[in-house]
């Protein structure tokens, strides 16, 4: 790894690449609307014409500060920034209220530094053991773990799990249109020429996660939204008060570290689990939400430190942990790699230019967010919302037709960002969308192959690795309605 970063270290133009990417994600990130997802949605495009090692700095270096930043109006505006900062305001915002929003930044900003850091050591020590176990996984396996992820995914996203199936059910719809790999027989094409080669994932990628969520922020922004600037007191609290809160930074950044690496999971989980742990275990648990700094640290690190253990699935498995690493898929296909555990053994140095394109990022994102960042947030949160967002939505309308210069592509991003406002305003969640677009062809490819050799359906009852994920993925998926049948019955015996 040494030899990587030394050659990223003299390579100027990688450098520059993961600075502007923190710098980007700083400013997007403290917006409050816009997501990281958001964010790495109107980078992405950028990233064509690039090298894989180029594009992979710039894209951290959006994702690591992005999510940070998120804490930014969380604490000044009480505002969350991303899903991430959402339990952050609870303490951040009464510490801004009395006279220390610097303190509650700099905590904010230490504790993600740190669980950024916990979460690059569990990926680089985690993620070649996964991998290595992978790479003995056969067809039935592959396709258990997809349809594992999927069913996470259905559960863990935001309304009821019914909505999140009938989501993904959609997505692995959209995932086969094109000619089929077998038969080469078209599917889905309607007579559409270009929809032979399938729907891109960049376009697609491009309407869900930045102009769908661009026009539902737009919608709920108040049209004379004033954000009052906050003064910020003193910066940095006393060295003796960090050192108390560091044993609530390492337990907060093992959840989040862990929480992160299950598929779907993602930070609002961690963090919501994190702060819970920290008020189980305080002496005066009564305190928190009043301004309490452990508040603060507890969401922040397990937030950052997400980033790691969201990359391991992706890496390893070629599952997104998240939205955000489904838009990191995007981009190692737009330059022809696909993640999974073939990606360690084809490609070492790529995957080790990835560990330090994270390792870059937190750093830069520590020195550019502790120098510059925190005295010119006050500023960044004045611009007017509703510009920033059509300016938003133009970036991906360019972004998407910059990629191959289709207007068919403008078309499909155009179409899937209305395809994900509706489905926001009807309460169905587009996570599991976009990742039935990303695993549907794997799953197909696997599902098939295994029916092409097997002959049979009982082989993945036979193999325990493909037996165990697929029960623990029917148990996700029925165990609600089982549970609320034996309810039902229960009051009706009464």
């Amino acid at each position: 790894m040494l030899d990587v970063f030394f050659a990223v270290l003299l390579d100027p133009l990688a450098l520059g690449l993961c600075l502007a990417g923190v710098v980007a994600g700083l400013v997007f990130g403290a917006v409050p609307g816009v997501s990281s997802t958001m964010a790495l949605a109107v980078m992405l495009p950028l990233t064509y014409g690039m090298t894989p090692e180029h594009a992979m700095m710039l894209m951290l270096g959006v994702f690591f500060s992005s999510v940070y930043a998120g804490s930014v109006s969380a604490i000044l505006l009480n505002i969350p920034g991303t899903p991430g900062a959402m339990m952050t305001l609870l303490d951040g915002h009464p510490m801004a209220q009395q006279g220390r929003a610097g303190h509650a930044m700099s905590y904010a900003l230490i504790a993600s530094i740190a669980g950024g850091l916990f979460g690059w050591v569990f990926l680089t020590l985690t993620a070649p053991v996964i991998a290595q176990y992978a790479l003995k996984f056969g067809s039935p396996e592959y396709a258990a773990v997809v349809f594992f992820g999927l069913a996470l995914v259905a559960y863990a996203s935001s309304g009821d799990t019914l909505r999140g199936v009938v989501a993904g059910v959609l997505g692995l719809m959209l995932g086969v249109v094109g000619r089929d790999a077998v038969t080469d027989v078209p599917r889905f094409t309607f007579g559409i020429p270009n929809l032979e080669s399938g729907i891109d994932i960049i376009p697609l990628a491009i309407g869900l996660f930045g102009i769908s969520e661009a026009l539902a922020a737009i919608e709920k922004t108040p049209p004379k939204l004033k954000p009052v600037a906050m003064p910020l007191g003193g910066l940095m609290p006393p060295w003796r008060e960090l050192i108390r809160e560091a044993p609530a930074a390492l337990r907060s950044s093992s959840v989040g570290a862990f929480v992160g690496a299950i598929p779907a999971a993602g930070s609002a989980v961690a963090v919501a689990v994190a702060y819970s742990i920290e008020k189980r275990l305080s002496r005066n648990p009564e305190k928190f939400g009043t301004g309490l700094p452990r508040g603060v640290v507890a969401p922040e690190a397990a937030n950052n430190a997400c980033v790691g253990g969201a990359l391991i699935p992706m890496m390893t498995l070629g599952i997104p942990g998240d939205s955000i690493t489904a838009v990191l898929i995007g981009v190692l296909l737009l330059h022809g790699l696909r993640p999974g555990p073939m990606l360690f053994a084809n490609q070492p140095e790529f995957v080790l230019t990835i560990y330090v394109a994270l390792m870059f990022a937190i750093i830069l994102t520590a020195v550019v967010a502790g120098t510059l960042g925190i005295r010119l947030y006050n500023r960044v949160l004045q611009l007017p919302r509703r510009m920033l967002f059509t300016g938003v939505i133009l970036l991906c309308l360019l972004g998407s037709f910059a990629v191959r210069n289709s207007f068919f592509d403008v078309w499909v991003a155009v179409l899937s960002g209305g395809l994900g406002y509706a489905l926001v305003r009807l309460g169905v969640p587009i996570l599991p969308l976009a990742f039935g677009v990303v695993l549907g062809p794997i799953l197909e490819e696997n599902l098939r192959r295994t029916l092409m050799i097997h002959k049979d359906w009982s082989v993945f009852f036979e193999r325990p690795i493909s037996l165990t994920l697929i029960v623990i993925a029917l148990a996700v998926l029925f165990g609600p309605v089982l549970t609320s049948l034996v309810r039902l019955l229960r009051r009706r015996l009464r």
